[in-house]
């Protein structure tokens, strides 16, 4: 035996870790768990979440449903909801049509028309349809009396005239201007408005006023009324009376002719506010109409008239806080076929432009 073969040492064999025992199983078992867990929320997920995001279902559906988007919600939202109502089969089946079409981001609040058991792509297009919208779209011009705006509003919500007459008499609480005092006649802001389903009369001026009031913040009405030396009530009458009488291009010109006129102490003699006691809109009135007896009559009375006499818009308002600088005290549209207007200072010129103005109607009949 060799001395190498003397000195070779044999390592006993290892006895097993007894706190690495089973230790295999466990991993595995933790594993499989882990496993399971996914698969259960994938499952749910898809289930719960997309509505078994496989299924569709096919055509343009059945029963109508009406469906609300709300302020905020995105494509996965609205997926969802559509899911909710009945719409479609699975949230998935929209907004898998939704990202293969770029218009789908056009889609905002408001209710639609739709129907049930519709295929994504039958949703989407629904959707994207203006003629499925469900609103009840209104346009106020300016310049409308009260009574105007009351009948165009009842054209178009099928609301009576009485719900939305109360509602204006009762207007303080809706957000009428403390200056208002109580009148909703020139706070009606003119406006395209489009009102949703179930919307009162009362909400319907409500947002009319809101509106309103967007436009004063926006000129700091308030404030600036106050450097025209009239209070901010006043100066909504003057933009009334500046709406009704004047051209666009010539708001502040018309608005300085009602400055300077009252500053002199001279009646405004303007056609528009007796037109606003007649409730009519002639161009040309007749002695009798003239003779109309109304504190809204400025022919007969010097001073502004007791309100507003229609809805001002936002330029008519301006020009009412800033008129134009001129010592003009008359103006006559002389055609009002192109709105030209002609302002003087000179009563024998604006007898020229008043015998200009006849010609017109003469051969105008």
């Amino acid at each position: 035996m060799s001395e190498l073969g003397l000195h070779m040492e044999v390592e006993p064999p290892r006895r097993p870790d007894p706190e690495k025992r089973g230790r295999g199983p466990l991993i595995a078992a933790l594993v499989i768990f882990t496993l399971v867990l996914l698969a259960v929320g994938a499952f749910f997920f898809r289930d719960q979440v997309l509505g078994a995001a496989a299924e569709d279902y096919t055509g343009s559906g059945g029963n109508e449903v009406i469906v609300q988007v709300q302020e905020g919600q995105t494509l996965s939202d609205i997926g969802a909801t559509l899911k909710e109502e009945g719409v479609v089969a699975s949230a998935q089946s929209f907004i898998t049509a939704a990202s293969a079409n770029e218009q789908s981001q056009s889609i905002g609040p408001g209710y639609y028309r739709l129907a049930e058991q519709m295929s994504g792509d039958a949703a989407l297009n629904a959707m994207l349809d203006p003629a499925n919208r469900v609103v009840s779209r209104v346009v106020i011009p300016e310049g409308l009396r009260e009574d105007q705006v009351v009948k165009r509003l009842t054209a178009a919500t099928d609301i009576s005239a009485s719900r939305f007459n109360r509602a204006i008499k009762n207007a303080d609480p809706l957000g009428l201007p403390k200056f208002a005092k109580g009148n909703a006649e020139g706070f009606l802001f003119p406006a395209t408005y489009e009102f949703p389903p179930g919307f009162s009369a009362r909400d319907i001026i409500g947002a009319m006023i809101s509106r309103f009031n967007e436009a004063a913040d926006s000129l700091n009405f308030v404030k600036a009324s106050k450097k025209t030396g009239y209070s901010p009530y006043e100066v909504m009458v003057i933009a009334s009376l500046v709406q009704a009488e004047g051209h666009p291009d010539d708001y502040g010109m018309v608005s300085r002719v009602i400055y300077n006129r009252l500053a002199a102490g001279m009646p405004l003699q303007l056609d528009a506010t007796v037109n606003y006691v007649l409730k009519k809109s002639e161009i040309n009135l007749s002695p009798d109409q003239i003779a109309t007896s109304s504190p809204y009559n400025t022919y007969e009375n010097t001073g502004l008239p007791p309100t507003p006499i229609n809805q001002p818009g936002e330029a008519a308002m301006q020009a009412a806080l800033t008129p134009d600088e001129g010592d003009w005290l008359y103006f006559v549209s002389v055609n009002p076929d192109t709105g030209e207007t002609k302002f003087t200072a000179d009563y024998d010129e604006f007898l020229k432009f008043k015998a200009e103005f006849e010609r017109y109607v003469a051969e105008n009949p």
